[in-house]
């Protein structure tokens, strides 16, 4: 079994003081170590963000990528070696703003990897602009008179869009975090862990307090059956709050809202996708039947 400091030994974090990324980190690379799995069994893959610093941050196999794209990067590795391990880490802008599209189609095509969600609210890298989570009239350098549109709700538009493993987490709880990451290792399938992280340089308003205040666990719910995916599209929808309201006037869930077993996974449509592309070369298969075709 690996040592945490094995696979977080690259480099010092470079993250501000007090950011939710360094939970974050703790708690994937305490899982990582629990899980057994060796350097060469699993990869990373990381967008463009605060959370990006990561790509340096980790002793991995990994892959930075552009902007957004950190998801159809981690589509290619996943279909062309299923012996590997695929964990995409992308941040609220990154994977909801520019990299919408490819979130929404990941999701229904049910590709077996995990994909971990910085989610602080706002674009911490480029000092605080609006992003796409960003509550509304929120008053940002790009947006002073307040955000006009509503957030993105990406738990609800994951389960409406046929998720089969659907969690949302808070940096400010590491063992409950952990829990939740060691659950979407385990699914076969598209699993989403949205994780409020919060920005402690510019966002001031989604505090670590704010959360704290505000979160509830929802495997602690009476009631709650996270095999329901109205159930959780419902549950989902309790996300939107006002930036003005108190504690006790808007609650927050976190935890598994929706979970699926023996999930029809995009691998499992393609069997020619068996093994890493590589190993095809050692015994190829014999297609002249197919290519008489074009004879």
């Amino acid at each position: 079994m690996p040592e945490v400091s094995e696979i977080t030994g690259a480099l010092a974090p470079t993250w501000c003081p007090g950011c939710g990324n360094f939970n974050m980190q703790k708690a994937l690379a305490e899982v990582l170590a629990e899980s057994g799995m060796r350097f060469e069994d699993y990869v990373m893959v990381w967008g463009i963000g605060c959370h990006g610093n990561g790509a340096d941050f980790y002793r991995s196999q990994g892959f930075h990528g552009l902007h957004g794209r950190a998801l159809p990067l981690a589509t290619g590795i996943a279909l062309t070696n299923p012996d590997l391990k695929v964990i995409v880490e992308m941040g609220d802008g990154d994977g909801y703003g520019i990299g919408g599209n490819h979130f929404i189609h990941s999701v229904r095509r049910n590709i077996d990897m995990v994909a971990i969600f910085h989610n602080n609210q706002i674009y911490g890298l480029t000092t605080g602009q609006a992003s796409p989570t960003s509550e509304q009239f929120m008053k940002t350098p790009s947006t002073p008179g307040g955000v006009v549109e509503e957030p993105v709700n990406p738990v609800g538009v994951a389960v409406a869009q046929g998720a089969t493993f659907v969690a949302r987490g808070f940096a400010g709880d590491v063992e409950h975090l952990k829990s939740l990451y060691r659950q979407a290792l385990a699914h076969e399938g598209f699993a989403l862990v949205d994780v409020y992280q919060p920005c402690v340089t510019w966002n001031k308003v989604n505090t670590f307090k704010w959360f704290r205040d505000r979160v509830y666990k929802l495997e602690e719910t009476e009631g709650y059956d996270p095999t329901s995916r109205t159930q959780a599209f419902d549950v989902s929808m309790s996300t939107f709050h006002e930036l003005t309201c108190a504690p006790d006037e808007c609650k927050i869930p976190i935890g598994v809202f929706y979970r699926e077993e023996d999930s029809f996974t995009y691998q499992d449509g393609l069997p020619q996708l068996d093994r890493p592309m590589w190993k095809h070369a050692e015994s190829p298969r014999d297609i002249s039947a197919i290519l008489e075709k074009y004879e």
